[in-house]
């Protein structure tokens, strides 16, 4: 899937009239979305794990938005598939009295991800060259008088662009996310909370008076992410208005993101996987004979196999093993066949073939239900 046209980096400008909120790209309905919706999902899971392991690099994905637009529901769906274990997600609110009393950039530098992490920021520093330029904020905040005659905004924006900047130089990187919502379906989103008495909470007075200020939101997107687009610290606008297409462009920034970084498993030393074999013979010698027996067998076997696959590819034995996940290595035991002696290779499964396998069991309306998440709240 092609996004460069969502995409900025500080060369072509974006002019919000020259952008549909509507569009589907290639796709008429979220049913033709769906495969490469979960090839994505699937595709993000296996780069984040090995992004985990090289703990090479992290990198923020942040997500900005008009009220409604459908934030938490693109996170939900897109990146739920990732390992809490590599992940945190911080949402950022009105600053407290602590926070307001340092610099703007103060609390976010305490969510910055380790490398090999992701972090996922739901609003950011931006608020503070958006919603502060709108409402002119900064007017009320402490500051050095040698910095009251500046003008705020225009620095902020050399500051962010510098930390950003800085991040990258330091193996983060930061890719942000502009859900372009139209105010037609900002008002049709608003109104679902007003009908849905389990939405109601998600709506308030401060909602309807900031669509007061809709153009000049509207212009301070635009400014700002003319004047922070670099190609180390991308913006993307994505179209909004059809949460499932929101979230299918979504999953591809992240998938080339990921792809992008070029995450690899660290390679174990050449001394240390002879260790592994002798640990492997240790085991397999602590073992009843009669299962040592099975064993050895199934290594005979799969030695044989392997030595036919890779003739008929017509290479040697140790480069088809590096191409191809070799059966041996990828053969583990269940530990309660391993208590009844049954040494029946458990082998491991890709998580979206489990996924097709799931799938192939629900019918079309439940399809179209999962990629566009009827448990939404939004």
């Amino acid at each position: 899937m092609k996004i460069d046209n969502y995409k900025f980096e500080g060369k072509k400008k974006f002019k919000r009239d020259n952008f549909s909120t509507g569009e589907t790209g290639e796709y008429s309905t979220k049913f033709e979305a769906m495969e490469l919706f979960y090839e994505n999902l699937n595709h993000i899971n296996e780069l984040q794990q090995s992004l985990y392991a090289d703990r090479k690099e992290g990198v923020i994905f942040i997500f900005q938005a008009m009220d409604a637009a459908g934030k938490d529901g693109a996170i939900r769906a897109v990146l739920s598939c990732l390992s809490p274990l590599g992940v945190t997600e911080s949402s950022f609110k009105q600053p407290t009295k602590e926070e307001l009393a340092h610099d703007y950039l103060w609390r976010f530098w305490k969510a910055l991800p380790e490398k090999g992490n992701i972090s996922i920021f739901n609003r950011s520093y931006y608020e503070d060259v958006l919603v502060a330029k709108v409402h002119k904020l900064y007017e009320n905040q402490a500051c050095a008088d040698r910095c009251k005659d500046k003008d705020i905004i225009k620095q902020r924006y050399k500051q962010i662009k510098n930390f950003e900047q800085y991040l990258y130089e330091n193996s983060i990187r930061v890719v942000k996310i502009f859900l372009n919502v139209s105010k037609e379906e900002q008002a049709k989103r608003f109104i679902s909370r007003i009908d849905v008495p389990r939405k109601n909470w998600k709506i308030s007075e401060s909602d309807i008076a900031e669509r007061e200020y809709w153009d000049e939101y509207q212009q301070a997107f635009e400014d700002v992410i003319n004047t922070t687009a670099t190609k180390e610290s991308p913006w993307y606008v994505v179209p909004a208005d059809h949460k499932w297409y929101a979230r299918l462009v979504i999953s591809q920034i992240v998938v080339d993101t990921l792809e992008a970084m070029n995450p690899k498993f660290p390679v174990v030393p050449e001394e240390e996987v002879e260790k592994m074999q002798q640990y492997r013979w240790q085991l397999v010698a602590s073992l009843p004979e009669k299962m040592q027996k099975k064993y050895l067998k199934k290594v005979e076997d799969d030695t044989k196999k392997l030595k036919f696959e890779a003739g008929v590819m017509n290479l040697p034995v140790d480069v088809y093993m590096d191409t191809m996940d070799s059966m041996l290595n990828n053969t583990s035991f269940n530990e309660d066949d391993l208590k009844n002696e049954n040494l029946e290779p458990v082998r491991e499964e890709e998580d979206f073939d489990i996924i097709k396998d799931n799938l192939k069991d629900l019918d079309k309306e439940d399809k179209l239900g999962l990629l566009d998440c009827a448990t939404d709240n939004e």
